[in-house]
């Protein structure tokens, strides 16, 4: 593509008749040629780009030039005389993906670095073939907003030292008549709330810093930088997650208001403390949730990838040397004082092992993260209500599968299928869905095709409760309840990090009117893909994997084995990845999984569940869901033993394993001796042993 084939493939009548971008004075005055001579002198160093890495990768750019477009890796051609209204693809987000014009930046990137004409002709072919044939609002308004800022972020590169490779004259001044079109459009038309609002008001704001040779510019900034300091107030719950409670959308998010933040302060335009105040939480979620890899988990809709960019301008713009830890990985700032945190309002509960203080390196540390809450507002909430993701000696262990694809078409609807309980790493009861979610025609006026039938949330999701959350030096606790609307069980979680080694996952699914067929699952890694082997040994059922280990007591009536299954960290790519399956048939039944992280040779864990009886048969003790379990690792003397025990009350004496225990939670490890080498327990707990001498009273550890 070049310019003198844009000239002659569009028919410029509509160009001549096309109205003069509305400027102020002294821009007005001034013809197409000298506007462009403005526009070759000026400094531009007010605004700043913000290039998509995957879609501005030099061969896709190379390819655009020659008609190939891809993306979400699906690949078509395009012939010059393209049709901007036809979608080639069946998934909407590829038509999506050509009307944002992330391409655009790409382009201008390419002719900053090699100096070629050929990126600036394609550029002005594509935009001038675009303005032709489209509305501004056309497939959405979040589109048109996210095309502005490209389209700016391009400008930046052409323009920066275009010298004698400026713009031609005429198709400047319809690209600024086309920016401000779409930008007033945009101030009529923003979408009511969340994420597309927030990204259209930044492409306000931007063009009215960027260019303010508008006349409208200085209205612009102050529409938009109003409605952003009250959008941030609805985005942002009070804990700082954002409302859609999609850990990739919080960060996209993020990512537009740290570029509102950093545009007002590069050009001295002041922003109220509250702004500021929603934005540290923000970034404070961000550093927790962040895993020792450097990665995000991929909950509800959205990929998992690195934000620690974000951090670092959260380090920068508001001293915070914890958030340069976690963003250089423990090279640079100082760790966090918290090693756990919870985020009430979104319901995600947050546990690093530590910040690579001790023995471990930093990317070597434990992490899990717990969802004990909403779906989120709008339409990117999983139905996954109480799973987890979990990492250790850096790699991610069980994983949230991702969300792959939001496209419904093909043989198999794997839109629904990563939605779905079963594909996270919770309980599902009778293979059903947590929420009700049914197929529904889409609304009128959606980006989606006219008559096209979309899976839907119809239903309200699980009453979840995040019971307790204790963290020591050592040990954690997170106890969730949550109950289904779709089906008359509760379903009580409790995870356990022992001796900060290890993690025990205890579930107790609680029915009422039938026996129900219950399944725990715990979605692998792509790396244990063919690598995932049960065995029995020591009355133990084990599933082996590189670097996890997978032990349950081996007893009537549970089935433990694994299943094909998939993960996805970027949209519409998948790879093959195992699940493991515990399942058991029955009107309430429990779990006990110890999830063991490993490196080398995989130990020798046995496990095994403990009678528990309280000293006195009260209201209290009848409801406590007391738990116990014996977990011997390795043999000889370099074996130990650890007891652990869980209950809801405080104010009882439980009987097991030859113990007698006053408290609510224990955890005691005891080397090949049998001398007690560590133990963590409630404040003021006792510990017996089986003459009745006391073993153990004090304070938690």
């Amino acid at each position: 593509m070049n310019a003198a084939v844009a000239e002659s493939a569009h028919p410029r009548a509509a160009e001549r008749t096309a109205p003069k971008p509305t400027l102020g004075l002294p821009w007005r005055t001034l013809c197409e040629n000298g506007l462009a001579a403005h526009f070759r002198q000026r400094a531009n160093d007010h605004y700043f780009p913000v290039p998509d890495p995957d879609e501005t990768a030099p061969g896709k750019i190379d390819a655009i030039l020659g008609g190939r477009f891809e993306f979400n890796n699906e690949a078509h051609v395009v012939s010059r005389q393209m049709n901007w209204l036809e979608n080639p693809s069946k998934d909407v987000e590829w038509h999506i993906l050509l009307h944002k014009f992330y391409y655009a930046v790409g382009l201008g990137m390419r002719f900053r670095d090699t100096g070629e004409r050929r990126y600036l002709d394609g550029f002005v072919d594509l935009v001038s073939s675009w303005i032709d044939q489209t509305p501004p609002g056309f497939i959405a308004a979040d589109v048109t907003g996210r095309r502005v800022q490209n389209w700016i972020y391009a400008f930046h590169y052409f323009s920066a030292d275009a010298g004698s490779d400026a713009f031609p004259a005429a198709f400047l001044s319809r690209f600024l008549r086309s920016i401000e079109e779409q930008v007033e459009y945009l101030c009529e038309n923003l979408t009511p709330a969340r994420n597309h609002r927030t990204l259209e008001l930044y492409a306000i704001f931007l063009a009215g810093v960027a260019l303010p040779e508008f006349e409208r510019a200085a209205a612009w900034r102050e529409f938009a930088l109003a409605e952003i300091v009250r959008n941030i107030q609805t985005d942002l719950l009070p804990d700082g997650v954002h409302c859609e409670l999609s850990t990739d959308y919080h960060h996209l998010v993020l990512k537009n208001y740290l570029c509102i933040r950093r545009l007002a302060e590069l050009n001295g335009i002041a922003i109220p403390a509250v702004m500021d105040q929603r934005l540290v939480r923000a970034l404070e979620f961000s550093l927790f949730v962040h895993k020792p890899d450097g990665v995000i988990p991929s909950l509800s809709d959205g990929d998992s990838r690195s934000f620690r960019d974000l951090l670092l301008q959260g380090a920068d713009l508001y001293r915070r040397d914890d958030m340069r830890y976690v963003a250089t990985l423990g090279v640079e700032g100082v760790p966090p004082r918290k090693r756990a945190q919870g985020f009430h309002d979104a319901g995600y509960y947050v546990l690093h092992g530590g910040w690579g203080r001790g023995a471990r390196a930093y990317e070597d540390e434990h992490y899990l993260v717990l969802d004990c809450g909403p779906l989120g507002a709008g339409n990117h909430g999983h139905l996954d209500c109480l799973s987890f993701e979990l990492a250790a000696n850096g790699r991610s262990l069980v994983v949230d599968p991702g969300r792959y694809t939001y496209s419904e078409a093909g043989d198999v609807n794997w839109r629904v299928k990563f939605r779905g309980t079963a594909w996270h790493n919770t309980v599902t009861v009778d293979g059903r869905n947590q929420t009700r979610y049914e197929p529904r025609p889409v609304k009128e006026g959606t980006r989606h095709r006219p008559g096209a039938v979309r899976h839907r949330i119809s239903g309200p999701a699980p009453d979840a409760d995040l019971r307790r959350f204790v963290v020591l030096d050592g040990f954690g606790l997170l106890h969730g309840v949550a109950k289904s609307h779709e089906y008359p069980v509760v379903h009580d979680r409790r995870i356990v990090f022992a001796f900060g080694d290890y993690w025990v996952v205890n579930d107790t699914l609680i029915g009422t009117d039938a026996e129900h067929r219950y399944d725990q699952w715990f979605h692998l890694s792509e790396c244990a893909q063919d690598s995932a082997v049960v065995d029995r040994r020591w009355g133990t059922v084990r599933v082996a994997t590189p670097g996890l280990l997978i032990a349950h007591e081996d007893r009537g009536g549970v089935e433990v084995g694994v299943e094909a299954g998939q993960v996805s960290y970027r949209y519409g790519v998948s790879h093959d990845a195992p699940i493991v399956r515990v399942t058991q048939t029955a009107e309430s039944a429990s779990f006990a999984s110890v999830l063991f992280p490993f490196r080398g040779e995989t130990p020798n864990v046995m496990v095994r569940e403990l009678n528990v009886m309280p000293d006195a048969i009260t209201p209290q003790t009848q409801t406590a869901n007391a738990w116990a379990m014996r977990i011997q690792v390795g043999e000889g003397r370099h074996g130990y033993t650890d007891y652990l025990f869980l209950a809801e009350v405080t104010d009882a004496e439980w009987h097991f394993g030859g113990f007698a225990f006053r408290g609510s939670f224990l955890a005691m490890r005891r080397d090949a001796s049998g001398e007690i080498v560590e133990l963590h327990a409630d404040r003021g707990a006792r510990l017996r042993d089986a003459s009745g001498r006391i073993a153990w009273k004090g304070l938690a550890s």
